[in-house]
Order: C-alpha cells, then structure tokens, then sequence
C-alpha cells in the first residue's frame, strides 16, 4: 500500500551495462516533508539511480511512478516537469558564464523578447541569499572555489520549485559552517513538503538530518531503515560485514626526509611555508577553506608558480614550477578533482593507468601496449580495481575505484613521494579503508605522503603529524598524540601575528581551488 504522501515510487528497477549489472530489482519511495537518505558503498547503484530519476538513463525494467501515476523519465526536461531536480556530486555548471546565467540557463526570464538581465540577477541573489552565499549574481563561476560551486548548485536547484530534491553528496566539499547552512536550507524546505534524496557517506549526517534510510549493495535495495540506526548497523548493512577499524593507520620506522620544503612563498596565497615530510611518514596538512592547502601542493609538484623559497626531494633542489622535474624526482599529485583533473574520463583503465609512465613505455615512437597493459594488469589487482577489465571506460566506474585507479598510475611510476589531495572525498567507508591500507603499505615500503583533507578524523586518523594552515601560513605543527580535533581548530582559526591588513585581505579571498 503506498503512503498518502508519497510523491515518487520506484518498483523493481533494473539497468544493466556492457559487463554490468548496475541495478537489480531495487525499491524505493519517497514522501512529501522527508528526508529519505539513500546508502550504499561506490559502485552499489546510488549514481545509476538518480541517473534515472534526472532522466540521464533509461531503465531497462520497473516502473517510475509519480503521485501514484507511471511516468517515463526520458531527459532532463521530463524530470523537471515532473518537479524533480538533482543536484550533482560533479558540478555541472558553465565556467564562463556568470553565477546567474548558470542558475537560470536555458530559463532565462525575458521582456520584449530579449533576456531580462536586471530581473534574472535580481532573482538569482534572492536565491543566493537564500543558501547564505555571498557573492556576486555577475561574477563568473570559473572565479568561485569549490565550496561556492556547490551553493550555486543547490541555488539553481532551488530556482526549479522542485518538489523532489536529490542531493548526490552535497556536503562532501563543504566547511562545518557551510554544511549547517546546508542543513538549514533543507530542514527548511522539508518543512515547506519539499520530499528530498539525500546520499551522503557521512555517517553522523543521517541521524543529524533525515528520517529514513535505504540501504543498496551490489545493485539491490538490501533494507529500509529509520535514520536513528545505530552507524555500525548501517555499516554494517553497506558492506556486508563489520569494519572494526576505521583509520587503521599502522606506524613504521621514519626514515631521512624526502621532501623538504623552505621559505615557500607566492603573493597573496601562501607565506613562508616551511616543512619536511620522511620516508614512512604521514603528514597531515589541514586548514579551513581557503587557507592554502591545494596551492601549496600544487606548487609543490610544480603546476603552479610560486615568488621565493626552495622545493628539495632526496636533498635535490627541484626547478619551480616544472611538472615534468617534479615527476622525475618521484613527486605524484593526486588532486583534489580526479574527474576535471586526475583522468582522462573517455580512456580505458589501462590508459589511464599508464598516462604517468607513457614516455618510458614508447619505444621509437610506438608505445609497447603488451607491456602496458602486463603493468596496468597488475596495478590493477594489487589495488583492488572493480571493473569489467582494463578496457572498460574509467568514466564508468565508481568514485572509490576511480579514486584507486588515479594513485595506481603513480605507483607504476615509481613515485617515492605522494601528495595526496582530499584522497576519500566521494568514497564511501569500504573503500576509504581500502585506500587507508594503500597508504599503510605506501609508507611501509619507504614512500612519503603528505595529505590534505578536510575531513578532521580521517586526518587525526591517519597522519603522523599535523600541520595546521592558517590563512597561507602554517600556523602550528602537532604530534599524532597532540592532534586533537580541538587542538587543530584552534590553529586554524588563528591569525597569524605578522601579517599585516591588507595582506590578511589578500589571503582571506578564497582561491580558485578553494583549499
């Protein structure tokens, strides 16, 4: 029997792939004024959902039904006139045109026939206003970091009236701060009769802000739950199985620095930025939004310039700014947006696995493909890859796998030094302790790492030590047995003594990375 409130039902849902079964007899529904969290690990079905549901794939069988009639979901426009609007993990937003262009784009409100700028940008910063995002209708997206990117997403979704929301990971990019307002919002429009999907693998999320919960694993709805579910059950029902260790970072013996970096400094992002990381070591780099993070690591690996200071690997001064010396001095980045930046989507597994160490592989111009894919083959296995095979698009595969499939063409190349950058966003708890135990292994063969993230247990978790940004300045240095969540907030929030105001100006403004 369906509910009286029940906006959206789905019944025995199947879609396959070449290789695939993506979903298999799933079952779900949806009431007005609810907040239904959808779980499951990567690669247990949530993305082929609400893919569905938006209108991006067809179901091979089940049935769609919408205020208890069945509908057929065949684009984004059916979706929206169905009140269904969806708010991607991955942004899906125009760099070049303005905040209000992508709110509006392809609704533009016109007058006389021509777009009504003055009323879209007036309407755009009510919407703005509304998620607590301060920013300009007129500025341009490509300008915003990350944690902006994501309000204009929920903004534009706001736009729609939607009565079904689905949030694909709102909040896996945001600060403690944005995330409340996050919540605020959605609260807000659950008590407007809003009905809302919300995926998330913050555990401590769902019992904060839902009311039920539906389980997927392998493809299948595997149960129903209330939100106030004890986080080992759910885990529990995600897996298959009890994980009884969540940061399960082992310690070897430290060895000599591998990476030293001195005086590190570019106008108005980062200052004096001095640390060292060892063979066998961990080091945590965290930091609120905007205190510099991702630029410090990309200057590190030479993408970005910096003004003075020095880069050394194994006592080697490295050139700045030179991606290939870094490479060759066994430095490997694995940023922050693995889709824009990490892969090549529409390249197989073992393209991509083998994009690092492409030149060594040539030989007289002709890549040695037998031996490539030899390579890949074994990458693949030793990190627990779950696809089809190495020719299956690496766009296809899930977050976590695609996630594995970036830091194996690092390790093909022999990196001794690996800078890791927000390593689990998107990944679910399985696979997180998956790539916790590659790092484990990393350092217990000699590697170095240095990790960025903002997610503050993972980093007290798994670091060795903790260095705190603070507005482009390391603002403090702590032990693992220092490092307290306390402890490093309090480091990140402070202000550093010697900077002057219109330097504290110039790095507050959030970069185009927003790390």
């Amino acid at each position: 029997m369906s509910h009286p409130d029940e906006l959206l039902r789905i019944e025995g849902l199947r879609k396959t792939f070449p290789g695939v079964v993506a979903l298999d007899a799933v079952d779900f529904d949806l009431r007005r004024g609810e907040v239904h969290v959808l779980l499951g690990e990567n690669g247990a079905g949530k993305s082929t959902l609400i893919k569905m549901l938006s209108g991006a794939y067809r179901p091979d069988s089940g049935r769609i039904l919408a205020d208890g009639r069945e509908v057929r979901i065949h684009s984004t426009q059916d979706a929206e006139r169905l009140g269904i609007a969806t708010i991607y993990q991955e942004f899906n937003l125009v760099p070049d045109l303005t905040v209000a262009e992508n709110i509006f784009l392809g609704r533009q409100p016109r007058r006389f026939g021509m777009i009504d700028r003055h009323r879209m940008e007036t309407d755009a910063a009510a919407l703005l206003d509304r998620v607590g995002l301060r920013v300009s209708p007129g500025a341009l997206v490509r300008e915003l970091g990350i944690a902006r990117l994501q309000m204009v997403e929920i903004a534009k979704a706001l736009s729609l009236d939607a009565r079904v929301l689905i949030m694909d990971e709102p909040t896996a990019v945001l600060t403690s701060e944005e995330v409340d307002q996050l919540f605020r919002i959605v609260r807000q429009l659950r008590e407007d009769g809003v009905g809302i999907v919300f995926i998330t693998h913050h555990l401590e999320e769902i019992a904060a802000l839902g009311d039920r919960v539906t389980v997927l694993r392998d493809g299948r709805s595997i149960d129903e739950v209330p939100a106030s579910t004890p986080e080992a059950e759910l885990v529990r029902l995600m897996v298959g199985r009890s994980i009884d260790q969540q940061y399960p970072r082992q310690r070897p013996e430290v060895g000599e620095p591998l990476l030293s970096v001195r005086g590190l400094t570019r106008g108005g992002v980062f200052h004096d930025v001095s640390f060292e990381v060892r063979a066998g070591e961990v080091v945590g780099l965290a930091g609120l939004v905007g205190a510099g993070r991702t630029e410090i690591a990309r200057a590190v690996f030479g993408a970005d310039p910096y003004d003075t200071g020095t880069v050394d690997v194994r006592g080697t001064q490295l050139r700045g700014h030179d991606v290939n010396a870094a490479m060759r001095a066994g430095i490997g980045l694995v940023p922050e947006d693995r889709k824009g930046q990490g892969l090549v989507l529409d390249a197989t597994v073992q393209e991509n696995l083998g994009l690092v160490t492409l030149r060594s592989a040539t030989r007289a111009g002709l890549v040695d493909l037998k031996a490539q894919r030899v390579a890949a083959a074994r990458i693949a296995e030793q990190l627990g890859v779950r696809m089809a095979g190495l020719g299956q698009h690496v766009r296809t595969l899930s977050g976590g796998n695609q996630q594995k499939v970036v830091i194996g063409k690092w390790l093909l190349a022999d990196t001794r030094v690996l800078i890791l950058d927000e390593p689990t966003r998107g990944v679910d708890v399985g696979a997180k302790v998956e790539i916790y135990q590659l790092i484990n292994e990393l350092t217990a063969s000699g590697h170095a790492v240095l990790m960025i993230s903002s997610d503050l247990p993972e980093v007290l978790g798994m670091s060795d030590r903790v260095l705190v940004m603070a507005q482009g300045r390391i603002a403090g240095e702590l032990t693992a047995h220092e490092a307290t969540q306390d402890a490093v907030m309090a480091l990140a929030v402070s202000a550093p003594p010697t900077t002057t105001p219109a330097q504290n100006d110039a790095v507050n403004e959030e970069g185009p990375r927003g790390q």
